[in-house]
């Protein structure tokens, strides 16, 4: 059997470890898994192997221990700035450093779900020239395993949710975290990641994405009100959009009975604003109709900035009777699409500025600039919007980030 790695390991023996991993994360539960991923690391001679995954903020890698399920109970918790795990969590790429003995070299390799960061793997490894970079390959690969099971586990786990939670959070912002769905996708063509804050504490606002064939649909909500009721609000115009949605309705047609059944339910007691758009990832054309929300804002060539003007029909809900109008438009490949609730623009700091438009755009510019992924780049928007509102945001914020990279 031919080598591909350290002098020790042979392809058979990770073939047989990769078999076993995959066998065994089939039945076992999220608080077993870290010991089950050190004994297969252990086999292919890589040493204290320990998952640490991130909290909703991403601004903490937590150790994921399997004792107990107290949130954080026992484990090293790293931050992500100013750490070498979280370096390699936020450039999403693999950082080494001395081992904890000498002649050995700490690896950390990010875990993923396609490209979703879910956290950090590391282990130590003999520091042998280029039997370390095999065997940061070897962890790499089991980092990958690793973000198939984890994910697998994460929709039946309160040990999860307790681990990933920093903070309490509120009946509200509990309904929507359930609803959202994943807040990074990305695949050959587009790349799409969705933040909201407060992140324990949202009420009213939502976003949602799906891709259907050569078609991503986008959309973000900002329900009345910043309670639990605006998050039942939000909640029915999620569910009937993905509903007429999957029924092939258009974007004019779904927004109407996304009004119906908010009148059904709530009268014209409730209402809520959106922007519901359609991407055709072949060709670029962008349809979206616009209910009486903030126009979507492109980014080109990382520099130019405008605002994509469409004639608002009313808020859903208040059955004012305006026409719904498709408007369209051509992207460029690299162009970035920015859909977000007026919580990020209207943050105010202690002198009473808004975060502001401007402010806003002027993030994204940069960041692309320094040549952030998308993900990074709107972790770092929100923590700067928390920052400006000192941690206190007054209303909710919820930015969805849509770069289309072209046609396959």
């Amino acid at each position: 059997m031919s080598r591909i790695s350290a002098p020790r390991v042979t392809a058979e023996q990770v073939l047989t470890v990769v078999s076993d991993l995959l066998d065994g994360g089939r039945l076992c539960t999220l608080e077993q898994m870290p010991a089950l991923v050190a004994e297969q690391a252990s086999r292919l001679g890589l040493d204290h192997a320990v998952i640490y995954l991130a909290d909703l903020r991403e601004d903490v890698l937590r150790e994921l221990t399997g004792r107990g399920l107290n949130s954080g109970e026992g484990g090293e918790q790293l931050p992500v700035e100013g750490s070498l795990a979280g370096r390699a969590f936020t450039l999403t790429r693999a950082v080494t450093s001395p081992g904890r003995q000498q002649g050995q070299r700490r690896h950390f390799v990010p875990v993923l779900d396609g490209t979703r960061r879910l956290g950090i793997l590391s282990a130590d490894s003999a520091d042998d020239g280029e039997d370390g970079e095999d065997a940061e390959r070897l962890l790499q690969l089991l980092a990958s395993l690793l973000g198939m099971q984890l994910v697998s586990k994460y929709a039946f786990s309160d040990s999860y949710a307790r681990l990933a939670r920093t903070g309490t959070m509120n009946v509200a912002a509990e309904m929507q975290w359930t609803l959202m769905p994943p807040r990074v996708f990305a695949s050959d063509q587009v790349v799409v990641a969705a933040a909201m804050e407060p992140i324990y504490a949202v009420g009213g606002d939502a976003f949602d994405y799906a891709v259907a064939g050569d078609v991503l649909h986008l959309a973000v909500f900002d329900a009345m009100g910043h309670d639990s009721t605006a998050g039942l609000t939000a909640n029915v115009a999620v569910a009937t959009c993905r509903n007429q949605r999957r029924q092939g309705m258009g974007l004019a047609s779904t927004s109407e009975r996304i009004e119906a059944s908010l009148i059904e339910h709530f009268g014209h007691s409730r209402y809520v604003t959106a922007l519901l758009a359609d991407l055709d990832l072949h060709t670029g054309e962008l349809a979206w109709v616009n209910r009486g929300h903030h126009p979507p804002v492109l980014i080109r060539g990382g520099r130019w900035t405008t605002m994509l003007s469409c004639p608002p029909a009313h808020p859903m809900g208040t059955d004012l009777d305006l026409p719904v109008e498709i408007c369209r438009g051509q992207l460029e490949p690299g162009d970035r699409l920015l859909l977000y609730t007026d919580g990020v623009t209207e943050a105010r700091g202690r002198d009473g500025q808004e975060f502001g438009l401007a402010r806003f755009t002027e993030f994204i510019v940069r960041s692309q600039a320094d040549g952030l992924p998308v993900p990074e780049t709107l972790r770092r928007l929100m923590n700067d919007i928390l920052s400006y509102h000192h941690g206190q945001l007054q209303d909710d914020a919820t930015v969805v980030f849509c770069e289309w990279r072209g046609p396959r």
